[in-house]
This record gives C-alpha cells, sequence and structure tokens, in this order.
C-alpha cells in the first residue's frame, strides 16, 4: 500500500519514520538536501515540508534518520562533495523536527551511509553500513559503534551483518572471482527480550533487492555486545520480509514503527512500468517470539 502523500509520484527513496509529541515526520534521500514530510495519522495525507536539511557545494544526501535527545534534534545522513564520490557519515542538529537542521561534525573519514541512531538504557549508538574487502563475500555491510556524545562515535564499530547467498550480490560481473555484496540500510528495534536487526539487500535495480532481518534473544543492553542471528539467508535460504510481487519491484530500504500497539514498516518500491520512482509504501510488521513477517494492508 502506498502511503499518501501531497505529491504522491516524486522520488521518496530511502524512507525514515520519526514520530515526535503525536506528530509524524518521513524523511527521504535527495540530490540538493534531505526532504521531509509531516502528518497527523499514518494512513492519512503526509505534508511537503521542503529541503530541511542541505550543505553547500554537497549532493546526494542519502537514507537521513532521527532522534530527539532532550529538546535537541539530530540527523544523520551521508553526502557527497561536489564531483565525487565519497559518502561520508555526518551528524547535523536542529530545534525542531523541520529543522533547518545545521551541519554538526563529521562522523567517519570512510565510506559511510544509512544511518540509524538508537537510545537505550545503556547508552547512544549508532547502526550503519560501510564496506569490508575481505573474505570470499566482499561488499557492504552492516556495523554498530557506540556514540559517546551525539557527534562523537567511539570508532570501536563492530561488523553484525555480512553477506551469505548470491542474492545479496550487488552486481553481478562476468569473470570477477569475487562478486561485491551489499547489506545496508538497517533499522534497529526491541520487543520484549529479542532484539531485531532489519536491513536491505542486494541492489535496488535488481530482482533480488529484499528486506531481511537478524535477531538475538538477550538481555543485554550494551547494542555493541550483541551478536545477531541471520535469518534471511541463513544456511543459504533466501526468505526475506519483504520482496517485489507481481505490481512492485525494487522494494528496500526502510523503517518501522508501532503505531497504535502495532508494527509498520515504511519502505520504498517502484510500480512495475518503465521510468518509474521509488516512493514510500508501508505494510504491517507481525513480530513474534523472534520472527518477523509482512502482510499487506
Amino acid at each position: 500500500m502506498k502511503l499518501r502523500f501531497e505529491d504522491m509520484y516524486s522520488e521518496k527513496a530511502d524512507p525514515f519514520i520519526f514520530e515526535d509529541e503525536g506528530r509524524l515526520y518521513i524523511y527521504v534521500t535527495g540530490h540538493l538536501g534531505v526532504k521531509a514530510f509531516s502528518g497527523d495519522d499514518l494512513f492519512g495525507l503526509f505534508e511537503d515540508e521542503g529541503i530541511v536539511f542541505s550543505m553547500e557545494n554537497r549532493v546526494e544526501f542519502w537514507a537521513p534518520s532521527v532522534i530527539r535527545l532532550g529538546d535537541t534534534y539530530y540527523m544523520y545522513v551521508s553526502c557527497n562533495p561536489l564531483d565525487e564520490f565519497e559518502e561520508y557519515m555526518l551528524v547535523a542538529e536542529a530545534k525542531s523536527p523541520l529543522g533547518p537542521f545545521t551541519f554538526k561534525k563529521q562522523l567517519y573519514d570512510r565510506f559511510s551511509i544509512d544511518s540509524h541512531a538508537v537510545q537505550n538504557e545503556n547508552g547512544l549508538f549508532l547502526f550503519y553500513a560501510e564496506n569490508n574487502d575481505e573474505g570470499e563475500r566482499i561488499g557492504t555491510r552492516v556495523f554498530v559503534d557506540r556514540l559517546l556524545s551525539p557527534d562523537t562515535p567511539a570508532n570501536l564499530c563492530r561488523e553484525l551483518i555480512v553477506p551469505t547467498i548470491d542474492e545479496e550480490i550487488f552486481k553481478y560481473k562476468e569473470g570477477e572471482t569475487r562478486q561485491w555484496h551489499t547489506i545496508e540500510g538497517p533499522f534497529y528495534f526491541k520487543e520484549g527480550d529479542y532484539h531485531y536487526l532489519m536491513y536491505s539487500g542486494g541492489c535496488y535495480q535488481n530482482d533480488t533487492y529484499h528486506i531481511g532481518y537478524a535477531v538475538a534473544k538477550t538481555t543485554e543492553s550494551d547494542l555493541t555486545n550483541i551478536t545477531f542471528e541471520k535469518i534471511t539467508g541463513k544456511d543459504g535460504v533466501f526468505n526475506p520480509v519483504l520482496f517485489q510481487t507481481e505490481t512492485e519491484e525494487g522494494v528496500g530500504h526502510h523503517s518501522v514503527i508501532k503505531w497504535k500497539g502495532e508494527y509498520y514498516a515504511i519502505y520504498h518500491g517502484r510500480d512495475r512500468k518503465e521510468g518509474a520512482e521509488r516512493i514510500a509504501r508501508i505494510c504491517r510488521l507481525l513480530v513474534k517470539d523472534g520472527t518477523i513477517t509482512a502482510e499487506e494492508i
């Protein structure tokens, strides 16, 4: 099901949903900056709030996420200098969820994308994706780092989810001895004693692009100490939570919200027609005893 927006057919890739004081905000990837939408009802109309974060001489603002800490809102997002491909993670701050957000600090000096900042009783953590060219299945993988403050990473990054199946190959290249894989777009949440870490696998332009998950049952609250069991791709079995259907393709990169007691995934996908844009869609997630399944609405 497509979410309702004032401009239904403009691209809304990598949608991140955030609830604050009863209002819902969705932030999306943008070439010139991060665009935001807001609404009062998950199934109502989301208003276009325009670009809420941009930087001079920077482009390709990928996969923003927002967290509120006290009276300040922090946005984690990567972007490129003009005419370069770098995508380094940075943090910006504001006094409103609609900004304008102002640049505060670059977090890493290496390729780092797809943030999700999480706070619990043990502190502040950042889930994100970066590259690893070691091993047979090289590629982009999901990591976690502790944040000593909103703009200071401990830089003790721990790899959590690695590629295990061919469906996670980004683009197959004939003759290559090692294919590049992509595990990205992490989103973490906890339900009871279960910790869930969802992600996107593969390339958004390919038929195998999908959303999968890993899980851990533990009372541990230091998220850098948790070992997650990857369910999608376990023992080589391709069993994604979300995948292409007869009507939509390019299904991936999502965020999760618990709304009126039920879990929902907000993800992007394309209609099955030439030239279709990635737009924000929604499905219900059934979360129980360490398992996640998706249900159409």
